[in-house]
């Protein structure tokens, strides 16, 4: 095939290889190219060339080793945190427990309870209480009233040495915190049992305040055992919990006023911790089928 003179050249056809674009550009044309490139159409022995750029690959070619771009998507969110802020359900109060299908019998071991222990001092409920949650088949929290009242270190009010307007905002202050802890265990799915010496015959240190503070879904129960034994288990005490005989004996003689009120007592003078937890699971059934009227 002939070419008109002047005219450019048509481009090399080699396989694997393309031209510079800028020998082939319209405006850059210059008369005896064509006498200067047809001597030649290759680069002269032991000569070398300019290097020759690649041509821009083809739609849908992938040089070797190299992955096809996928589509093009907004880049992923970082993936979240294995700790951080954990939403929590607000304590609110205490609803009494749903009574179960009369086919069913009640099962306290399973069941999301709010339990109050109530008892004179010496009558076993913070032992009885650790034992209960500790084996309980669901989470279970134990809170003791004066655990908590003895948060205060500096300025306790130590009611043995009178009770007074600071002993009872102490008190009142701790019943309150209890309540609260109480509250928000309940709401994430944690069982609570809590103790405290509460007084029938006292308002300050009723139920009233327990009701207020945790629902009306709490479940009170009394450990009175006899006289003998509380004095015996009050002789081993030590420091602030320990009291006077004349104390204990007048505390235990007021408790006696929980007898006729509707609530469940249980006497454990001759039951050990477990015992007193396996009567203490049988009563709680019967309060979930029957929510005592407190």
């Amino acid at each position: 095939m002939q070419h008109a003179v002047g005219s450019p050249l048509p481009p090399p056809h080699q396989s694997g290889h393309g031209w510079s674009p800028a020998a082939q550009h319209p405006g850059q044309h210059h008369p005896g190219a064509q006498q200067q490139a047809t001597p030649h159409q290759g680069p002269a022995p032991h000569q070398h060339s300019a290097p020759v750029p690649p041509p821009p690959p083809a739609s849908g070619y992938t040089p070797p080793g190299q992955v096809p771009p996928g589509p093009h998507h907004a880049p992923a969110p970082p993936a979240p945190e294995t700790t951080g802020h954990v939403p929590l359900p607000p304590g609110g109060p205490v609803a009494v427990p749903s009574t179960p299908p009369a086919t069913a019998a009640p099962d306290p071991t399973t069941t999301t309870l709010a339990v109050l222990l109530i008892g004179p001092a010496g009558a076993g409920k913070t032992s009885v209480a650790k034992y209960w949650a500790d084996h309980r088949r669901v989470p279970t929290a134990h809170i003791s009233l004066d655990d908590v009242r003895e948060w205060v270190r500096s300025g306790f009010a130590d009611p043995q040495s009178g009770w007074n307007d600071h002993s009872e905002a102490q008190y009142r202050l701790a019943r309150r915190t209890c309540g609260f802890a109480a509250r928000n265990f309940l709401a994430n799915g944690i069982s609570c049992i809590l103790d405290d010496a509460v007084f029938p015959d006292r308002p300050v240190v009723g139920l009233g305040g327990w009701k207020r503070h945790v629902g009306p879904g709490l479940l009170p129960v009394v450990l009175l055992p006899g006289l003998e034994i509380v004095l015996e288990r009050n002789a081993e005490r030590t420091g602030n919990r320990r009291l006077s005989d004349e104390e204990v004996a007048r505390i235990h003689g007021r408790m006696a006023g929980w007898y006729g009120s509707g609530l469940p007592i249980i006497d454990n003078s001759q039951l050990d911790v477990p015992q007193t937890a396996q009567v203490l699971d049988d009563v709680l059934s019967r309060s979930i089928a029957s929510p005592p009227n407190w």
